[in-house]
């Protein structure tokens, strides 16, 4: 009995490093606001993929010369012009997957600095539910860190890129509110 337990430890063990020394997990963040405006009052103002003037921090939009459409999933693309001081941060997606009878895109991030937003590999789905009447924004997302090794430099690690991530979900969220009221 005493050489079984010995072997299960040794092995739980041997498994323990490897697993230490596996590098980042997918990060995930959700977030949601049911706002007082009807979900298709909402889609309208978010629901087009060439026109996030409604989110706090892009001062424009547009669609790269390549992209046929708005609405076209793998050939749309869009670039955000972001605010700022200096210089003219932008971040680049892909529209994946368009779904206006359900009001709801999905989109990737094909390109941005990590200096801008401290994110790799990063997907998200923009939807509006109906709830009650009422328009359920719903804005998640998956991604991995801005470092893709260990030991990440605090600018780029977990906390970061969860942080980041977040607080443009939250802006947004909270701008929908001041326009259209907030249920809860």
């Amino acid at each position: 009995m005493k050489s079984v337990l010995i072997a299960a430890l040794a092995a739980a063990t041997g498994l323990a490093a490897p697993a230490a020394a596996h590098g980042p997990v997918r990060l995930k963040v959700e977030l949601a606001q049911v706002l007082d405006a009807s979900p298709d009052e909402v889609w309208a103002t978010i629901g087009r993929f060439d026109d996030m003037s409604w989110l706090p921090g892009v001062a424009r939009t547009e669609l790269t010369a390549d992209s046929p459409s708005a609405t076209e999933p793998d050939k749309s693309t869009r670039i955000l012009h972001l605010e700022a001081d200096a210089g003219d941060p932008a971040i680049t997606e892909q529209l994946t997957k368009w779904q206006p009878e359900k009001r709801c895109y999905a989109y990737r991030i094909t390109q941005v600095d990590v200096a801008v937003l401290p994110v790799t590999n990063y997907a998200s789905t923009l939807c509006v539910n109906d709830e009650g009447g009422k328009a359920r924004v719903v804005w998640k997302g998956g991604f991995y860190r801005g470092y893709p090794n260990n030991d990440p430099p605090p600018d780029q690690n977990d906390e970061t890129a969860l942080k980041a991530v977040t607080g443009i979900y939250q802006a947004g969220l909270d701008a929908l509110a001041g326009k259209f009221g907030a249920v809860r």
